[in-house]
């Protein structure tokens, strides 16, 4: 079979990559900030002074040993499950912006608990959304349960994995228990990140620790920045920031060997106009798709970007950026490719941005199956069957294939006359449509009134403890 995708690195030079970060690792190591895990990092032999610790390459090695190689993810009521394993790719949206574009004003404005639950439902309908991140970090409930009341929202919203953000790993058992109570505790996934350059913190810390004792997947993504947190060479982003996903993920094996990892990519460039980190331009892509090179090479599932923006508002830098990086994300061969629908740098989401995110999604899958080989695809007899000149819409094989092709349902490709007499409307026009039609269907399911009232109270009842 022949696959699309794109590559910066080949084997030889991750394998330098990887050479050099084993040296970072063993001569300059790591800041870890969390007593538990430095005494685990001790036991284990590694190198600890004070807080810092220096890993020997076979402790390294052990750690990608023992990883699995695959990992499925289940759906709450629903068929759809995600295997996470290198060679897969699915799509979905970003989390924590604190941000909306209100779908009946169009102004910006503060994300709030509904607007959650709203866009959880959104992406129950859509069908090139694999799983779901909050979206939006509600500003209408206490600090300390926000994180809790996202999953709430998103469990009453959504049947499809969800891809969560706990704040640290002491209250990931609630999660967990929460997901169990809607019909699934293996239908999460936890996002963790050190902290740049090449430190990890207790929050980071705990929820390797937990997602490798509750054998919760963990994402683990780094984010240095070129020029800050990291030298200015996309290069040495690269390494530092495998340093820091190669260091966690030894933690992580040292708690549970063969709990389920994923190994994020992420590299910054900061704007020095603006002391922005743009989400789209040529240093960032290029970077992650490094960093995913890395991941293919170790063979480990992905994490990486797909189908955002960096423009204020739905205009056509929105739509152009979404489309390129839609497609750049699918060609990377990420496992997971996040935070579609995002705007403003990772600031802001909105209902239109993540339904045309899940039409570009479709376009940019499509561009990932197999262009076989064999003899149906070669299709040697009817080629000679129909002849010079011949015609092949009548035919059998015709019929058995045309609807292999990828059709949009927001992309226009209609004739002008066609266009015209259907309204002459523009793409952003069509998707706010889409949107209106999308918010007036009836949710595709509901909680039970056991489910819900047990989330209920155990939302209430961590809200007191907390």
């Amino acid at each position: 079979m022949s696959k699309a995708a794109i590559r910066v690195w080949d084997a030889d030079e991750c394998e330098r990559v990887h050479e050099a970060t084993l040296t970072v690792l063993a001569e300059c190591g790591v800041e870890v900030m969390y007593e538990p895990a430095l005494k685990r990092f001790a036991d284990a032999g590694a190198s600890v002074e004070g807080t810092r610790v220096r890993l020997r390459r076979e402790m390294v090695a052990a750690a990608l040993d023992s990883t699995p190689r695959t990992w499925t993810v289940k759906s709450r009521g629903r068929d759809e499950v995600l295997e996470l394993k290198d060679g897969n790719t699915y799509f979905g949206t970003g989390s924590d912006c604190l941000y909306v574009t209100d779908p009946d004003t169009g102004l910006r404005r503060r994300a709030v608990v509904k607007d959650i639950e709203d866009l959880s439902d959104l992406c129950e309908k859509l069908p090139n959304i694999d799983y779901v991140m909050s979206m939006g970090f509600p500003e209408n409930v206490p600090p300390e349960v926000e994180v809790l009341s996202q999953q709430v929202a998103m469990l009453k919203g959504t049947r499809k994995p969800l891809l969560i953000v706990p704040r640290d790993g002491h209250m990931l058992a609630i999660m967990k228990d929460m997901a169990e109570a809607c019909g699934g505790g293996d239908s999460l996934i936890v996002y963790g990140m050190p902290s740049p350059p090449l430190m990890h913190d207790e929050f980071a810390l705990s929820k390797i620790e937990a997602c490798a004792e509750l054998l919760i997947p963990l994402v683990y993504a780094p984010a240095p920045t070129a020029g800050t947190t990291a030298p200015a060479s996309i290069t040495a982003v690269v390494v530092t920031g495998n340093a820091e996903v190669l260091s966690g993920l030894v933690l992580h094996q040292l708690v549970n060997p063969g709990a389920p990892f994923v190994y994020g990519a992420g590299c910054d460039t900061l704007d020095m106009r603006t002391m922005i980190n743009p989400y789209v331009s040529p240093e960032w892509s290029m970077g992650c798709q490094a960093g995913l090179d890395l991941a293919h090479f170790y063979g480990l599932p992905s994490f990486s970007y797909g189908a955002y923006s960096d423009s204020k508002i739905l205009d056509e830098q929105w739509a152009a950026e979404s489309a390129m990086t839609a497609v750049m994300g699918a060609l990377s061969r990420g496992t997971l490719l996040h935070d579609l629908g995002y705007l403003e740098s990772g600031m802001q989401t909105s209902f239109e941005s993540i339904v045309l995110g899940d039409e570009l999604a479709g376009f940019a899958m499509a561009l990932l199956r197999d262009i076989a080989v064999d003899d149906e695809a070669l299709a040697v007899d009817e080629i000679m069957s129909a002849g010079p000149g011949g015609n092949h819409l009548s035919r059998p094989y015709t019929r058995k294939h045309y609807r292999d092709f990828w059709i949009p349902t927001l992309l226009d490709k209609a004739p002008h006359d066609r266009w015209q007499s259907n309204g002459a409307t523009s793409l952003k026009q069509r998707v706010q449509a889409r949107v209106a039609e999308l918010r007036a269907e009836p949710r595709p399911f509901a909680l039970s009134a056991d489910a819900g009232g047990e989330l209920e109270r155990m939302l209430h009842t961590a809200t007191r403890g907390l």
